[in-house]
């Protein structure tokens, strides 16, 4: 019945939705032809025998069950320094699945760059009030592939010889929305290469020199504070809060 009532509407058939008290009569213009009953009071509807039987084979079929569509969501972190290196950080996620986040950055030195999610988007004091990698799980820094990391580690990015860093990470720790989302918070681009906390291969010695390791960027931190330079005029990531900026002098957490 319903792609009978859609052909009406494509011939331009005006009906009304006053049903008949009884199903078998129509009313038709005089010089009309009756026509297949039907339900509307109006014009009455003429359809090939072929389109007739398509539509009561389609009204018979079995119904089936609804499909419920992926809901995506999206962020764009755009990086805009005073210097000449610049980016954007697209981030996509559908329903609960792992974020896709894809990454250019031009302007770079040659080689890897230390990728990271901080803490917060606080950018007023550059890298010092955007706090230390993104760790809600409270683990120790490792690379994005290990059980044991920061939620914020995401490695490295490389530049070309023409300092263009280009990648594509799939990361499941930092989603677009819930309490762990990455809005409200800071994608950092280092200067120098992340080491992924990796010390010689041997486990025993991984936890200790963590431990040195942060020890003595506390100590790194408090001395260079004056020192350390970071370009964050950046542009929000969907809500107005996330920032990515270019860290000229690089603190390893």
């Amino acid at each position: 019945m319903q792609a009978a009532v859609a052909a009406a509407m494509a011939a331009h058939t005006i009906l009304t939705a006053f049903p008949l008290k009884s199903p078998y009569l129509l009313l038709s213009p005089p010089s009309a032809p009756i026509g297949h009953t039907s339900s509307f009071h109006g014009l009455s509807l003429k359809l090939p025998r072929q389109s007739l039987a398509l539509s009561l084979a389609s009204s018979a079929a079995p119904k089936k069950p609804l499909a419920v569509v992926a809901a995506t969501k999206k962020g764009v972190a755009v990086l805009k320094g005073t210097s000449n290196v610049e980016g954007v950080v697209t981030l996509t996620q559908e329903d609960g699945g792992p974020t896709i986040v894809n990454v250019r950055v031009t302007g770079l030195t040659p080689g890897p760059h230390g990728f990271h999610l901080h803490e917060y988007g606080d950018t007023t004091n550059g890298c010092i009030s955007t706090g230390a990698h993104f760790n809600p799980n409270k683990m120790t820094h490792g690379a994005p592939k290990d059980e044991i990391r920061h939620a914020g580690d995401l490695g490295n990015i490389t530049a070309n010889a023409d300092g263009v860093a280009e990648a594509t990470m799939v990361d499941k720790q930092i989603p677009l929305t819930g309490p762990d989302t990455v809005v409200g918070r800071a994608f950092v681009v280092h200067e120098l290469e992340d080491d992924l906390g990796k010390v010689a291969a041997v486990p025993k010695k991984r936890t200790s020199k963590s431990k040195k390791r942060i020890r003595k960027n506390i100590w790194k931190r408090k001395g260079s504070w004056a020192a350390l330079k970071a370009y964050s005029l950046a542009k929000s990531i969907s809500t107005g809060k996330s920032k990515s900026f270019w860290c000229e002098s690089w603190i390893k957490e």
